[in-house]
């Protein structure tokens, strides 16, 4: 077992991709431990890792931000930020907060997020005088929101993974992503006034109603999947699919901007992000498969209880070791291994599973932004043309008010639970 680990540190360092990683890491594993039998039920278990209708979800949401991007809707609501925030001291930054909170709540991915407002916001904010370390900065971190805001890629596969209803984990994202682009906001607020930076033109009314009719058809989006899961019209799988017909319809009709001639490419991009999202999947189940093998999640938790036997202590020490294996692991992986290890001990200390879901999927998001693994940094570092070493630096403070966002979903549940118990009554 500890040479299968030293090989799966090796090929990290390497930078072979992850689902690699944890795929030849489980092979080398089973061919040295002479558990040949194994490799008979590998492939059974690959595909039985994604044999649920809950994960029909993430290609569905893939697609439905893509046609959304196509279709115009993307651009209309950042323009429809500009209009509410841009007049602020620090006004685009506010600009990229806000659009990626919209765009959260339909995208669902950090890391697609990051890329796609990488391209749009760097430029824009560097060319009002911003840095472009900032920016990058800035973009970065927003693109956390879309792991929080409802839907979700990771809530999903938690729930997947824990039996906790998705559409309850949906709900409970809500507070904490709004809690995290305060934070964010807050920060920008902080850096504006201590550089004294200028404000832009303040909109009209009537700029402003103008901008708000044309992101009408938006916003439907998002707030039609919300009120159909909380409503019970839909589960969150069958939401995805009616955002995916929304955006088609919205993109056609309303703004005109989607044509027959990009479907094809909007496909493409689908498949190929979902093929790279479920390889992974199916291999972190692989993996997983090899430590349960190994009883290493029995071992975990016996060392974890025989440390502490106050909920509070354990949440801490949860946090950091999920924020150890964030800078050396990505999030899904990291997640599908984690569930099983940690599902025992939450019961036992009488944490709530809803609540701890949040807690999990927001420091391994976090993780997209720390080295030497950090997704999130270097999609932002590329897209930017920002060098990695100056980008790390810069996000400090944004990893800072992330890290206190944290703390504050950690240790105040209420702030979690309150809109499911709302909805709910539990």
């Amino acid at each position: 077992m500890l040479t299968a680990l030293a090989i799966f540190i090796l090929l990290l360092l390497l930078q072979v991709p992850i689902s690699f990683v944890l795929g030849i890491t489980t092979i080398i594993y089973i061919v040295m431990s002479n558990n040949l039998g194994l490799l008979d039920t590998t492939p059974q278990r690959l595909y039985s890792s994604l044999e649920s209708y809950g994960l029909l979800a993430i290609p569905l949401f893939m697609l439905a931000g893509e046609l959304m991007n196509s279709g115009g809707i993307t651009k209309r609501l950042i323009d429809f930020s500009k209009t509410i925030v841009g007049h602020f001291r620090g006004g685009l930054a506010y600009v990229n907060v806000i659009s990626n909170m919209f765009l959260a709540s339909i995208i669902g991915s950090a890391t697609a997020q990051i890329a796609m407002m990488s391209r749009t916001m760097v430029p824009a904010m560097e060319k009002e005088g911003y840095s472009r370390e900032f920016s990058a900065s800035t973009t970065a971190t927003a693109g956390l929101l879309g792991p929080i805001i409802p839907p979700s890629m990771l809530f999903i596969i938690y729930g997947v993974s824990s039996g906790a209803s998705i559409g309850t984990m949906f709900l409970a994202g809500i507070m904490p992503g709004i809690l995290l682009a305060l934070c964010i906001l807050g920060l920008i607020a902080f850096t504006g006034a201590k550089q004294k930076w200028k404000g832009s033109k303040r909109a009209t009314w009537g700029e402003m109603g103008h901008s708000f009719l044309k992101v009408i058809p938006a916003l439907l989006v998002p707030l039609i999947i919300i009120v159909g899961i909380l409503s019970g019209v839909f589960t969150p799988t069958e939401s995805a699919a009616i955002a995916c017909v929304l955006a088609l319809f919205v993109g056609f009709f309303f703004y005109k901007e989607l044509k027959i001639k990009d479907i094809p490419s909007i496909m493409v991009n689908t498949v190929t992000t979902t093929a790279t999202v479920t390889l992974l999947i199916a291999m972190a189940n692989l993996f997983g498969w090899m430590l349960s093998f190994e009883r290493i999640p029995q071992y975990i938790a016996e060392w974890m209880v025989s440390l502490t036997d106050n909920p509070l202590v354990f949440l801490l020490l949860v946090n950091l070791f999920l924020l150890l294996v964030g800078m050396v692991m990505d999030g899904i992986p990291a997640l599908i291994i984690l569930v099983p290890i940690f599902t025992p001990l939450i019961a036992q200390f009488g944490i709530d599973p809803v609540h701890f879901g949040v807690i999990l999927c927001l420091n391994l998001t976090i993780g997209l932004l720390t080295p030497p693994v950090g997704a999130g940094l270097y999609i932002a570092s590329s897209l930017a043309g920002v060098k990695l070493e100056h980008l790390t630096k810069s996000i400090g403070p944004f990893l800072a008010v992330s890290m206190l966002t944290l703390l504050i979903v950690t240790y105040w549940p209420q702030l979690v639970l309150w809109i499911p118990s709302l909805l709910y009554g539990s």
